[in-house]
């Protein structure tokens, strides 16, 4: 039976799109303090999965409910190419109701791209478009990231930031789920799930990756 203190429970979910159904029934518990991958097909419905999991999309039937604050990075980047780094940060901490940019300014540290302030997305590097992405779903400090192919256009020193990120969300009883095509980060997991006809099943638990050689991997950025 899973847990009352889920961050995330999702209970058989449903979506079709003229008639075609594309989520069947999904069902997930996410606990605090956990890494957590779905895999699938190009086409599988991830995507759809993650917005509906985020409240950006309203499935046909089921339950979504949420036990804290989300944060959703989507694989397309929320950016404005009008707006400079630093003008992104300021109206996401209006719309967040932070006092500082404190958490953020932690961030773009930890990602390693807190000279770009001033910059305009425009001419930034995809990497580091994706950074910012990273960082305008993270600054209010969320109980649950949902991410979808979060490290398109990193390289391997930011793909392996990345995964000290999740490592400190973990550790401080955040929860991310990381959704992509590919299933050769499954070390870095607790616990791995397939999406596949509609439906999500467990993999298997695959432990959280220590020492060497994780996520070097063919495959990996």
């Amino acid at each position: 039976m899973p847990s009352d203190d889920s961050v995330l429970r999702v209970r058989d979910v449903r979506k079709s799109y003229r008639g075609g159904p594309v989520l069947r029934g999904v069902d997930l518990d996410l606990p605090p303090g956990r890494v957590v991958g779905i895999v699938g097909e190009n086409g599988a419905g991830k995507t759809t999965l993650l917005r509906v999991l985020a409240g950006d999309l309203r499935p046909d039937g089921g339950s979504v409910r949420h036990g804290g604050r989300i944060g959703h990075c989507p694989q397309e980047t929320v950016l404005h190419d009008a707006f400079t780094v630093e003008q992104h940060l300021r109206f996401f901490q209006v719309a967040y109701g932070l006092e500082s940019l404190r958490r953020a300014e932690e961030l773009m540290e930890a990602l390693r791209f807190s000279g770009s302030r001033r910059a305009r997305p425009g001419t930034l590097s995809g990497g580091t478009r994706q950074k910012l992405n990273l960082v305008l779903a993270l600054m209010h400090d969320p109980d649950v990231l949902l991410l979808d192919e979060p490290y398109q256009g990193f390289d391997w020193e930011t793909y392996v930031r990345f995964w000290d990120l999740a490592e400190e969300l973990r550790g401080r009883g955040r929860s991310v789920l990381v959704v992509s095509h590919l299933a050769y980060d499954a070390a870095r997991l607790d616990t791995l799930h397939r999406l596949e006809g509609g439906v999500l099943r467990e993999q298997e638990r695959v432990g959280v990756a220590t020492g060497e050689g994780a996520g070097d991997r063919a495959g990996a950025p």
